[in-house]
């Protein structure tokens, strides 16, 4: 007995003898022939022909599904290694081979949030286009449409889609779907940086920070003191997330090597600090006390020569003789008097005995009332007439103005 099925070319099914007489199932798939069992002919039916024969497309009503695996939605990878993103497709009930009747259109994209959707790789009509460090894991034709990606960067994180359709020889779509899969690129931590905050002086406080650069996902922090003895440090004095660790009422015993490692899920990275704990007065205590002794020093200076300034201003006022002043008048003096003192000043002259007026005293009654008075200098006063008789010399004596200035 025989049957056929199209697009083998020869019976699929006939029955034979065996080699020892048992009748069994004999299938010949074009130039291939196989004694199998019922169970094993009809697993290779379903699937059309032998592998590497001509078959043909599924029935219309085949289910078409595009699988990864399963609960696998998110993938995680290292920066600076490679990933694979699984997914393949198949027709209900066969293997996942492909078929030379199939033509696939594959496409992967990127979708990242706040960006446009960016296509990583496509193949349509056996031609593939893909961007740098993307391709396809396996050649095609096949079903297995798994995507590789090379040479991670933490920028290559996102969802990536993976759109799938088929068509037969005669364009008819026998089946399409899309997958999506998460990436997660991590980055171990970048050497981290410890500062002191603070003066390290005894009985004070200070606080150490280390902080990563760059960590995904963010890293945690732990500080430990390794020299000259280990000592762990824990909450609360430690803030692993902020990676601050805080000292308090400082001792000298407190001095040492403070190490700070950055952890997180791919890498580590760690630096370190010395702490030196002085008993004496800070420097800046120092340098505060050596800047106010100057600047006390600076003032009084400051205030001595303003002093002295002041008490000269005086003296330059009297001394300043206008040059635009007009001279005293001269008197007439005559010459030769002895009685003028060797300085010739007015003083000298007026203070001699011999030029003052002689005193008359005045009688009472009748001449007062019998002589009219007549109008006399007052003491001290020498008209020049009479300086002229005693032989007195004209000199120019300086005088001072309103202002207080000698003319």
């Amino acid at each position: 007995m025989e049957s056929r099925r199209p697009g083998c070319g020869s019976p699929l099914l006939s029955t034979a003898p065996s080699a020892g007489g048992v009748r069994g199932l004999l299938c010949v798939l074009g130039a291939s022939a196989r004694r199998l069992s019922w169970a094993g002919c009809w697993k290779h039916l379903r699937s059309g022909c032998w592998d590497g024969e001509a078959g043909t497309a599924p029935a219309s009503g085949a289910q078409f599904q595009l699988h990864v695996p399963s609960g696998l939605d998110q993938v995680h990878a290292m920066e600076g290694e490679e990933v694979v993103l699984p997914a393949w497709y198949t027709f209900q009930g066969e293997a996942a081979t492909a078929r030379p009747w199939e033509t696939l259109t594959l496409m992967w994209f990127l979708e990242q949030e706040g960006k446009d959707l960016k296509q990583v790789l496509a193949h349509i009509s056996g031609v593939t286009t893909n961007q740098d460090g993307a391709s396809l894991v396996y050649p095609m034709p096949s079903r297995n449409v798994s995507l590789r990606l090379q040479r991670l960067r933490e920028k290559d994180s996102g969802s990536y889609r993976c759109s799938v359709n088929v068509q037969d020889k005669q364009g008819t779509s026998r089946g399409h779907s899309s997958k999506t899969l998460k990436l997660d690129v991590w980055v171990p931590p970048a050497p981290p940086s410890c500062h002191l905050l603070g003066t390290p002086r005894v009985g004070t406080n200070v606080t150490l920070s280390c902080k990563s650069p760059r960590s995904k996902p963010a890293a945690l922090y732990q500080w430990e003191r390794s020299h000259p003895s280990v000592e762990v440090f824990f909450a609360p004095v430690l803030d692993a997330i902020s990676g601050f660790l805080s000292l308090r009422n400082l001792s000298s015993s407190m001095s040492g090597v403070y190490v700070c490692k950055a952890t997180n899920r791919v890498g580590s990275a760690s630096c370190n600090v010395t702490l030196e704990v002085s008993s004496g007065p800070g420097a800046a205590v120092v340098a505060g006390a050596v800047v106010g002794t100057l600047v006390g020093l600076g003032l009084l200076a400051g205030l001595v020569l303003l002093y002295q300034r002041q008490g000269k201003a005086p003296e330059e006022v009297a001394n300043d003789i206008k040059e635009d002043a007009a001279a005293p008048r001269t008197l007439p003096w005559p010459k030769g008097s002895d009685t003028i003192s060797k300085n010739g000043t007015l003083s000298s002259v007026t203070s001699s005995p011999a030029l003052r007026p002689p005193h008359r005293p005045s009688r009472l009654g009748a001449s007062t009332a019998s002589t009219p008075m007549t109008p006399t200098r007052s003491h001290g006063w020498v008209s020049p007439s009479a300086l002229s008789r005693k032989g007195a010399v004209p000199v120019m004596v300086p005088a001072q103005n309103q202002a207080g200035s000698l003319v």
